[in-house]
């Protein structure tokens, strides 16, 4: 059997090259071009932003997820991601994501199991999965 499930989102134009992004029940946030093309603004959320940030927030959801099913302890988690983009004899295109999660544990003896959670939430994360990127994920697991 067949599960969908569908999400709304709106862009009204507000100057220049910015907009506001919003959800139903959502916080909205200021969306604009980047610096780094003409007309594009810093300090701003953009679509290679948000792009990025949707594979790292992803990877962190269906971690989480696993290591509940898999009543990891754990005392801390935190990532950065990196997103490459790149000028291709097709245009631009993201070439690579790299995701580093951190977890923090307080056992030695549940490193390897961490690790092997984190391949997992590689594994099935959805919005990775989607992309025609190249996602790669390097975790750090501390012992505090």
């Amino acid at each position: 059997m067949s599960e969908v499930h569908t999400y709304h989102t709106a862009v009204q134009w507000s100057e220049e090259r910015k907009g506001m992004l919003s959800s139903e029940g959502l916080s909205s946030i200021e969306v604009a071009t980047p610096p780094q093309f003409p007309g594009g603004h810093a300090g701003i959320w953009s679509p290679e932003h948000l792009f990025v940030a949707s594979a790292e927030v992803c990877l962190m959801t269906t971690f989480l997820s696993l290591a509940e099913k898999a009543r990891l302890e754990f005392q801390g988690y935190h990532s950065e991601a990196r997103g490459t983009l790149e000028k291709t004899e097709a245009g631009f295109w993201m070439t690579q994501i790299v995701i580093t999660p951190t977890l923090v544990i307080a056992d030695e003896e549940l490193r390897e199991k961490a690790l092997n959670l984190f391949s997992k939430a590689e594994k099935y994360c959805l919005i990775s999965n989607s992309m025609k990127t190249e996602v790669r994920i390097e975790p750090i697991v501390e012992v505090i």
